[in-house]
């Protein structure tokens, strides 16, 4: 038994980021829904696969017959009125679990296996566990009557919580599964709940600016401190699709302090992952030593950079992540279609403001001087004064010494305006390319301590190169500074004079602790400290005469945020109908500043 159990985990080992490609592949088939990000819980999988797929299944049922969101946002008012969240989340999940697997495992017939195996795996290994408390018995209940077909007869009080479930199995409405998940929740765990905090009506009338202040600190995982309630509401709606344990309190506070360890093997292969599902890279191993090297130093010492054109254009294989690129692509163009007036008008507008700026900077202007054109007028000063400047010259200020580096946050937090970023992108590369100023476009994210860097045109590239922004998709965390900083070492490269660096973004720099081996285990990159980091990297490039301007979508609350990285030089977007405008006259600044 341990021999085989030594052998499981081998294979987990081995195989974890194509078990991952499962799990994500088989919640999207079931949910038809190829742009969902998930909640993964691939350490489970060396505990029992089955598990893991079963919650793959769940989630993925459970987005496509019922409002997610909606549960998810009925749970979190719960909380806010201070229901205990393990337990509530336990009960969600009898909820959910009662609601899909009818429905599901009529469509697929694997389904049914599938739940039963997972259930006699959590039968064996937390049985122990469930039994403690009154929830994991009616747990424990519904999983023997799956793996062995039992009735039994159980106390009136379990039988009534088991039919209360059973009810749910024809149902079709989400608003039916919240009045459950609340009446067993008041029954079975606070009785006194309805009268301390109010009826059902009464969470369900707590508004979004109730939600928006408070603190939510105390439910967020370490790496989304920064994320609030949209965070929260991602982590609940996951985990209540999930089939396994709750974490208690203490447990999840535990779970907060650590950081991500990975030793040397996984550490290689995680280059495989990020090649498998990134695209492969555009520069020699060589190269990017070199640059990773030079670049990732103090605040990013220990990450990684890595450049690619991304998955669509050097891919090392079809998996889920390149069939989410290919939709996330499709749905940027449909949005581009419903927008191509606006989006036009944005381009015009944009590329006469810098077109009036570039010629303005070209117009001839006369000068004195010691050579050219003799004045007759000032022949008098010929041995009476000092000043030799007896001609004229005209200078013609050169309009193409300009180079622009587009930068977009291509993390996480932009997925829900995501489409709308890239029509930033493609607006700002269009307009540039109409007045012929060269420019690079690449979006970064960071997953693990890689900071990916995806190029959508370069330079150089002609004008057709602009549609390939629409590739752009969010995933993952963000390592502003260290982007930055990239960014800035290709301008650095450029022979043009006047260099500018755009940076689209949500004001939100965040990532993950990843310690690797012999790692000088870096602070998190989160809050205040990654905001520091940001602006200081900002600072930086203008010093060295990099122009630095932030063009900022992102939420109301980001603001003060993206005020402290880009000082004055950044535009707050509200409306793509007025985006050229605002973006023009921060951009035709520049032009004039530079004229000077």
């Amino acid at each position: 038994m341990k021999e085989q159990e030594n052998l499981e985990q081998e294979y987990f080992d081995e195989n974890q980021y194509e078990i991952e490609n499962r799990i994500r592949n088989l919640y999207w088939t079931v949910s038809g829904n190829y742009g969902e990000n998930i909640k993964l819980d691939t350490v489970s999988f060396s505990r029992s696969p089955w598990v893991s797929l079963y919650d793959a299944v769940k989630q993925g049922a459970f987005s496509r017959y019922f409002d997610r969101n909606a549960f998810g946002l009925y749970l979190v008012k719960k909380l806010y009125y201070g229901a205990d969240e393990q337990a509530l989340t336990n009960v969600a999940q009898l909820a959910v679990d009662s609601a899909v697997y009818k429905k599901i495992s009529a469509e697929r017939k694997g389904v049914a296996e599938i739940r039963k195996k997972a259930f006699s795996d959590l039968l064996d290994y937390d049985f122990t566990r469930l039994a403690s408390y009154y929830l994991g018995q009616i747990k424990i209940c519904m999983m023997q009557q799956a793996v062995r077909g039992q009735t039994g007869h159980e106390q009136a009080r379990m039988q009534q919580a088991l039919d209360m479930l059973a009810g749910l199995r024809d149902t079709e409405d989400t608003m039916e599964i919240i009045r459950v998940t609340d009446a067993m929740y008041n029954w079975l765990v606070d009785p006194y709940f309805e009268k301390n905090h109010g009826d059902l009506e009464k969470v369900l009338a707590v508004t979004m600016e109730d939600l928006q202040e408070f603190n939510w600190k105390d439910y967020l995982e370490e790496e989304a401190a920064e994320e609030d309630l949209t965070q929260v509401l991602n982590q609940v709606n996951q985990a209540v699709a999930q089939t396994g344990e709750v974490p208690s309190e203490e447990e999840k506070k535990e779970t907060r302090m650590k950081r991500v360890l990975v030793d040397a093997e996984a550490a290689e292969k995680m280059y495989s992952y990020i090649e498998l599902n990134y695209g492969r890279s555009y520069l020699s191993a060589g190269e990017q030593k070199r640059l990773n090297r030079s670049l990732c130093r103090g605040a990013h010492a220990d990450c990684s950079l890595y450049f690619t054109d991304g998955i669509l254009s050097n891919m090392v294989k079809r998996n889920y992540q390149s069939e989410y690129a290919r939709r996330s692509k499709s749905e940027n163009l449909r949005v581009y279609g419903h927008y191509t007036r606006v989006a036009k008008r944005n381009i015009e507008v944009l590329a006469d403001t810098l077109r009036r700026a570039l010629v303005a900077r070209s117009e001839r202007e006369t000068v004195k001087s010691e050579y050219g054109s003799i004045v007759p007028s000032r022949l008098w000063k010929l041995g009476r004064s000092h000043d030799k400047k007896l001609f004229e010259r005209v200078l013609k200020k050169d309009s193409s010494e300009f180079v622009v580096h587009v930068l977009i946050d291509a993390s996480g937090s932009q997925r829900s305006r995501q489409s709308l970023v890239a029509l930033q992108g493609y607006i700002i590369s269009e307009a540039l390319s109409s007045v012929q100023i060269p420019h690079r476009v690449m979006g970064f994210c960071t997953f693990w301590d890689y900071t990916v860097m995806q190029r959508y045109r370069d330079y150089d590239d002609p004008k057709e190169a602009n549609k390939r922004i629409f590739e752009f998709h969010a995933s993952s965390n963000n390592r502003d500074g260290l982007a930055i900083r990239a960014a800035a070492a290709s301008l650095r490269e450029r022979p043009e004079e006047n260099k500018v660096l755009i940076v689209l973004s949500d004001g939100r720099p965040n990532d993950i602790i990843v310690n690797r081996p012999n790692s000088k285990n870096p602070a998190p990159y989160a809050g205040d400290y990654a905001v520091r980091d940001t602006a200081s990297e900002v600072r930086k490039v203008r010093a060295e005469g990099i122009s630095v301007l932030g063009v900022f979508a992102g939420e109301e609350q980001d603001l003060q945020a993206e005020r402290r990285i880009f000082g004055r030089d950044f535009a707050y977007i509200r409306n793509i109908m007025n985006f050229s405008g605002v973006v023009g006259l921060y951009l035709k600044r520049q032009l004039d500043d530079t004229a000077q």
